[in-house]
């Protein structure tokens, strides 16, 4: 069984079948991101925003941030795969990024209002594809062939899981 704190919605599992009748609701998911992840964190002070979520696990400051940095790469890894035939991707450490001092010390609104018009663009963007476009893929060293329908099941999960770290330190601290 996962742990509930380092998975509080359970770990990520693709399923095929589920894309078509979930599209709609992972698009919307999306949308709905931004406002849910700034909801979690409001109010919070400086050194609430410096606490882990989890023992040995990134402070709330890093998790927004990260969700910055991952998304950004996410939505240029949809594009490439709608411009190009399967191109091959580069992964990125994310434990590197969230060790660089913007993510360490820099205030979490520059990382929320990105997020804004961001997923405002990718949610335009996922809502204009044909069902064949869902279909295309990139190639990533670590994963292998990635299509764009799972990769919008991913980011969908990955903001909900997210939103979710925030809210359960939260909740466990009483903040």
């Amino acid at each position: 069984m996962p742990d509930p704190i380092r998975y509080p919605i359970g770990e990520y599992v693709w399923n095929p079948t589920e894309f078509p009748k979930r599209r709609n609701e992972w698009i919307r998911q999306l949308a709905e991101l931004p406002r849910r992840l700034r909801a979690a964190a409001k109010g919070l002070k400086p050194r609430q925003l410096d606490t882990p979520y989890r023992d040995g696990g990134w402070t709330v400051r890093q998790v927004v941030h990260h969700v910055a940095d991952s998304h950004m790469q996410s939505v240029f890894r949809i594009k490439l795969a709608l411009t190009e035939a399967l191109p091959l991707v580069k992964p990125y450490d994310q434990d590197g990024f969230v060790a660089l001092a913007d993510s360490l010390r820099a205030p979490i609104e520059p990382s929320l209002a990105l997020l804004d018009n961001l997923h405002a663009r990718w949610a335009l963007l996922m809502k204009s594809l044909a069902a064949a476009q869902y279909q295309l893929e990139f190639n990533h060293p670590d994963s292998g062939r990635i299509s764009i329908a799972r990769a919008l099941s991913h980011y969908a999960w990955h903001g909900r899981q997210h939103t979710a770290h925030i809210m359960g330190v939260r909740k466990r601290k009483g903040w």
